[in-house]
């Protein structure tokens, strides 16, 4: 997810840096990526305080939430994360990753179901950068990946535009 926006960001002609944190903990842990992506030269890579933390999982919500920058948001994976974040100065949206992938027929795509509601919710990137960005990663073998990897992003931001109707009606 982080390798897709950092690409898509230098289709969209943006400034962008990444920190990837990928090791033996990937599959159920903690395993994280930090990227900014912006308009402005980025003097560095680190980032302290996010704006938003992606949590696909429960202990990735009670080691990165505490991260997030006061009035930023938190996009967690209700699949597989039960509770709530902690946080009251937060907004947080739920996103039923692998339900929603499972519901389009490939459950191994719940990343890209979270990466749509992330664009949804910042406007980061576009989603045809990051669709023109997984050909690149796929590779021609691959092409057929490119139509349900681009339902998930659809289904992605589906939701999270629901949720934040619901939202908005009852602030």
């Amino acid at each position: 997810m982080g390798q897709l926006l950092v690409y898509a960001g230098m289709l969209d002609g943006r400034e962008v840096a990444w920190i990837p944190a990928y090791g033996p903990e990937m599959r159920g842990g903690t395993a994280n990526c930090s990227v900014t992506i912006s308009s402005r030269e980025i003097s560095s890579p680190v980032v302290f305080q996010p704006n938003v933390a992606i949590i696909m999982n429960r202990p990735s919500l009670e080691k990165f939430e505490p991260m997030v920058k006061p009035g930023g948001s938190l996009l967690v994976n209700t699949s597989l994360v039960r509770e709530p974040g902690q946080r009251q100065d937060l907004r947080s949206f739920g996103v039923p990753c692998n339900d929603i992938a499972d519901e389009l027929g490939n459950g191994r795509v719940a990343n890209m179901v979270m990466l749509g509601a992330f664009l949804e919710l910042t406007g980061a990137v576009s989603p045809e950068s990051v669709i023109n960005s997984l050909r690149k990663v796929l590779g021609p073998k691959k092409e057929n990946l490119i139509g349900i990897n681009r339902k998930a992003l659809d289904a992605g931001a589906a939701w999270l535009q629901q949720a934040a109707a619901v939202e908005s009606q009852v602030s």
